[in-house]
């Protein structure tokens, strides 16, 4: 694979010479229209002809449906110009050395996370991530999570607030700096996985219950749970611990009353998340969120939202079918993953135009 390095930033993206905390999102007043709908309390069944069928009675705007973005121009034109970006992939920034204001840079597996005093500059890179190690760098991987994160922020700020301040750029958002809950809360609405983590793997070794969960005897690989469930783990180093609920408390690492309202949220997400991703022909299998204090202490979203990188999806119209004959969910691989959110989730078009036309214009 050619080698994708891109070093820095334009600096003039960003703005921050003043050391002041921006204070407008001209971003998400871009998009303040596309309003979240309410949280329903009978879901549909797991079918894209309900949801069809629903749609049209309601006059709503189709969503194209997945096979024919597989069969379309556009799949060939977008992986063309992929394979024709490989050697201009964001790898590294070092925005410290050239914008002023910026004290530190701390590198994560997919972030660069700049330190302003005021607030953080979080850059997201093409870096790709699996098992714990970086592989390689995928073109436009980075700005698609990132604008995939701020579509869900904004679709469920009437749930819980975002750090997000600002979007200088389509890789970059500038974040409030709050504490950061050394918890990442796990939702499942499946038993599946491959990992030793994974909740299918733990079942058939035997586990029964699982980070608080007590699990019945008789279920099988990628069944749906009668409910959701969470299944927190601590943010280690090198690789993420299940724990329960009372671990929590007891290591101190938060309060009843902080974990019992991130539960109440995490579980919230999940359930809206599915709604949204079954009008749109998936189901949202399972995913992470993390939750931070602002300095009021009210408790804030952070990282990313129902993104491929934190998400397991699998397409809802065959899911049915292929369990009943014991045979794999159709699943979304990450990288067609964001081109499939990057077709039907995103309501700022006139904002980001066609991304992969301009994403090379982009002076970075």
């Amino acid at each position: 694979m050619a080698e994708c390095v891109r070093t820095t930033l334009n600096p003039s993206h960003f703005l921050l010479h003043s050391t002041k905390t921006p204070t407008q999102n001209p971003f998400f007043s871009s998009i303040s229209s596309f309003e979240a709908k309410p949280n329903a309390r009978n879901y549909p069944k797991i079918s894209l002809s309900v949801m069809s069928s629903q749609n049209q009675s309601q006059g709503q705007t189709q969503v194209p449906s997945l096979d024919a973005l597989l069969n379309s121009g556009r799949k060939e034109e977008v992986f063309a110009s992929i394979k024709a970006s490989l050697h201009n992939c964001l790898s590294e920034t070092n925005l410290q050395l050239t914008v002023p204001g910026l004290k530190s840079k701390t590198r994560g597996k997919v972030r660069d996370i700049y330190d302003s005093g005021d607030y953080l500059v979080l850059v997201t890179t093409d870096r790709q991530s699996a098992f714990d190690r970086i592989l390689a760098s995928i073109p436009f991987k980075g700005q698609v999570l990132n604008e995939t994160s701020l579509w869900w922020f904004n679709r469920t700020r009437h749930m819980i607030p975002s750090a997000v301040l600002s979007v200088p750029d389509k890789n970059v958002t500038i974040a409030k700096k709050c504490s950061v809950f050394p918890v990442e809360f796990v939702v499942r609405g499946f038993v599946t996985g491959s990992t030793e983590t994974s909740l299918w793997t733990v079942y058939k070794n035997g586990v029964r219950n699982y980070c608080g969960n007590v699990l019945p005897n008789g279920l099988v690989k990628n069944q749906k749970l009668t409910a959701n469930i969470l299944t927190p783990t601590t943010k280690a180093e090198d690789h993420d611990v299940p724990v329960t609920p009372d671990e929590i408390i007891e290591r101190g690492l938060m309060t009843q009353d902080e974990f019992d309202e991130a539960r109440e949220k995490a579980l919230s997400l999940f359930e809206y998340g599915q709604r949204v991703a079954l009008e749109r022909g998936l189901i949202l299998v399972d995913t992470k969120y993390e939750f931070g204090k602002s300095s009021d202490g009210s408790i804030l979203l952070i990282d990313e939202v129902h993104t491929p990188d934190s998400s397991r999806y699998w397409i809802s119209n065959s899911y049915e079918e292929r369990f009943q004959n014991g045979l794999e969910p159709e699943n979304i691989d990450k990288e067609f993953l964001r081109l499939w959110f990057r077709e039907n989730c995103n309501p700022y078009e006139d904002k980001i135009h066609l991304f992969i036309r301009d994403y090379n214009k982009i002076k970075i």
